[in-house]
């Protein structure tokens, strides 16, 4: 078992993004989160703190040594992959040491050096360019489960104060979330929610709702079946297994205040149907967890805002709260 002062471990994301600073100004705020440290390149963090104005000691350290750097700067793990330093302006040369970065860090927490995995954010189609064969950052987490030595079932939950989200299907088109969907894959799904909010987030009795997948949840079958044939047989089948669960409701009056009172988390049935009310709700305080993994893994809930990287305007704060939760959730 992980001793639960270990620190956490935390990846560079693209270091063309906001990763380096957010890491920066996590670090600053130490005082209201756990030790934590950075898989990345030191001289590209030393370079993101004189840009954006960070006056932020940045210390290369080894896993071991972090816990101790930490009280006097940002310890560093270096990576062996080679990273461009170019704020704004992604790049596939950077790929190997944004994929090098999740692994080490999921290897730490293997080894017992870390507790969890708190990630800053990818840009998947420069990893696409480089061929990277992983449709996100939960799928690939998944696979680095393996190591564990049995399967994983990644599931991304959005989490924040307000209000918790799961989607059935994730990283797809919308155009195929409907041919994806299958009782089989909610029954799934709710299965590991159920679970990992009892084990992880406390919850004796967790309420799931689950939204439609059609207009008005398919109107009776005048707009849609899929309620019918997939939806309500999915959710009768784990009520069968003494889940708490109620729909399919019509996604467009389940996320008022009133209704969100009925319900620990709504399961929706694709990406942007939950994560749209998420982000509108808690943009800068939502967090991703993902559930379903034999660790825990959290992350703001914000692409790498390539468009102000290096100008020292990025908000910290999911970040912040993803280091919050993953000490929380690892206590």
């Amino acid at each position: 078992m992980t001793d639960d002062k270990a620190p956490l471990a935390m990846t560079m994301g693209d270091p063309a993004g906001i990763g380096p600073e957010l890491a920066l100004a996590a670090w600053r705020d130490r005082t209201m989160s756990a030790p934590f440290f950075v898989f990345a390149a030191p001289g590209v963090l030393t370079a993101a703190a004189g840009r954006v104005g960070l006056a932020t000691p940045v210390i290369e350290t080894d896993p071991a040594g972090a816990a101790a750097a930490f009280l006097k700067g940002l310890p560093v793990v270096a990576l062996k992959s080679a990273v461009e330093d170019a704020p704004g302006c992604p790049t596939a040369a950077n790929a190997a040491a944004t994929i090098e970065s999740i692994a080490r860090a999921v290897e730490a927490v293997h080894q017992g050096a870390a507790r969890a995995v708190v990630t800053n954010p990818i840009a998947k189609a420069v990893l696409y360019e480089a061929g990277f064969r992983f449709p996100g950052h939960t799928e690939y987490l998944g696979e680095l489960a393996k190591a564990w030595g049995g399967p994983a079932f990644p599931v991304m939950m959005i989490w924040s104060e307000a209000l918790k989200v799961v989607p059935v299907t994730i990283h797809i088109p919308l155009a195929e979330a409907a041919r994806a969907l299958s009782a089989e894959l909610i029954v799934k799904t709710a299965r590991v929610v159920d679970r990992d909010l009892r084990a992880r987030f406390g919850l004796k009795r967790p309420r799931l709702a689950f939204a439609g997948l059609n207009p008005h949840a398919g109107e009776g079958g005048a707009m849609g079946r899929e309620e019918i044939t997939i939806i309500s047989p999915a959710i009768e089948a784990i009520r069968a297994e003494g889940i708490d669960a109620i729909g399919p409701l019509p996604a467009d009056t389940m996320f008022h205040p009133k209704a969100r009172a009925r319900y620990d988390v709504a399961l929706t049935m694709y990406h942007d149907q939950g994560l749209i009310p998420a982000k509108t709700l808690a943009f800068d305080e939502a967090v991703n967890v993902t559930l379903g993994l034999p660790f825990v893994r959290t992350s703001p809930d914000h692409g790498t805002a390539f468009d102000i990287a290096g100008k020292g305007v990025a908000n910290p704060a999911s970040l912040i709260a993803a280091v919050r939760l993953a000490d929380r959730l690892t206590r």
